[in-house]
Order: structure tokens, then sequence, then C-alpha cells
């Protein structure tokens, strides 16, 4: 069944529609807020904020078919949201050497200094933890929709999971999840490896 299909049904007062909607999507919306944040916890409440949004909104959806675009577009500015506040900006004042609390000017100044030093090998942990998760994610995006969603929900989708519940989840059998959870990592592995290279 389609998403559009299934937009359709949820409307029409399908429960179990709108159910299995959320299910399709909370594992694509959790990578998808993962590969922006970083945070697997965080990315998790951010993919349940974007359904429930979604799910409160639906009626606005103009074209069921496109609802993936939709989707995605929400996520993204749910994950902006939770950036900015998380963000806190240093205030102009502890800039300004005639605003330290002693009075003199200076007294802070070496402490800034530190700050500033100590933010910045974080920040450079934080690119290269970035980098790797975009590579990462820019993987799996690559593989065909059958092997992205495999390893999407065998690996992102909240808690561990066997191979029949998967194979339920996704109505085809225990072997069939076996062999294309080897394909994709054998390809994400693949193309991991030309990208280091400079393929």
């Amino acid at each position: 069944m389609t998403d559009g299909e299934l937009v359709r049904q949820t409307l029409a007062g399908d429960k179990a529609a709108g159910n299995q909607l959320v299910r399709r999507w909370q594992a694509r919306l959790v990578g998808f807020c993962y590969a922006r944040i970083g945070r697997a916890e965080a990315a998790e409440e951010l993919a349940q904020e974007t359904l429930f949004r979604a799910l409160r909104s639906l009626a606005r959806l103009e074209d069921p078919e496109k609802l993936a675009a939709w989707l995605r577009g929400i996520a993204a500015r749910v994950c902006v949201d939770w950036i900015r506040q998380k963000t806190k900006a240093v205030p102009f004042s502890t800039l300004s050497s005639g605003n330290s609390p002693s009075g003199n000017g200076h007294s802070h100044h070496g402490e800034f200094q530190q700050s500033l030093v100590s933010h910045h090998d974080e920040a450079e942990q934080c690119v290269e933890r970035s980098e790797e998760h975009a590579r990462l994610w820019a993987a799996i995006n690559r593989l065909a929709e059958p092997y992205r969603e495999v390893i999407m929900i065998y690996y992102y989708d909240g808690e561990p999971k066997t191979y029949a519940r998967v194979a339920e989840m996704l109505g085809v059998s225990a072997a069939t999840i076996n062999l294309r959870l080897t394909k994709a990592r054998a390809m994400l592995r693949a193309d991991l490896a030309a990208v280091k290279s400079g393929r």
C-alpha cells in the first residue's frame, strides 16, 4: 500500500492506517534527524515530534502521494527549532572590556580565551563526527529502498529487533531480511571505502 493510500485512509478515520504510517516512517525520520543533529536519543524524540505534527495537520497535505517530501520538510523545521533552543549565544556584554563584573575590564579575559579554546576543540571534534555521520547517512540514502528500509528499521528504529520481528513488520520472510541486511552492509562498506579512498 502506498503512502498516499495510507494518508487517504487515515483521513477517512482509519486508525490502523495511521499507525502503519507511523511505523513506516519513524525509522526513516530518526535517521533524517540524526544526520542533522548527531544525537540518537534526541533524534528519536524529534522524529516523534515530526510525526505528531504531521498527523495533526495531515488534512493540509494537498497531494498525499508527496508525503515523503512533506514529512522531511516538517522534520527539517523540527531540527532547526531544536538546534535554536540548544544554542546559547554569548552575550555582547561579555565581549566588552568595560562591562566585566569586576569593573576593571580584564578579570575574565583569560577565562574567556580558555573558553574559546575549549569550544574550538569541541567544535573540531563535533565537525569530525558530523562528517562521519554525513558520509554514513549519504551512503544509506544511496541504497535502494528495500535495503535502506531494512537498515533503518533494524538499526535505528528504537530498541534492537530480531530478523523475525523485522520480517513481520515488512511482510517478508526472515530469510529475506537476512539477505537484505547482508547485501546492505556489503554495499555500505564498499560505498564508504570508495568515498574514503577518494574514488
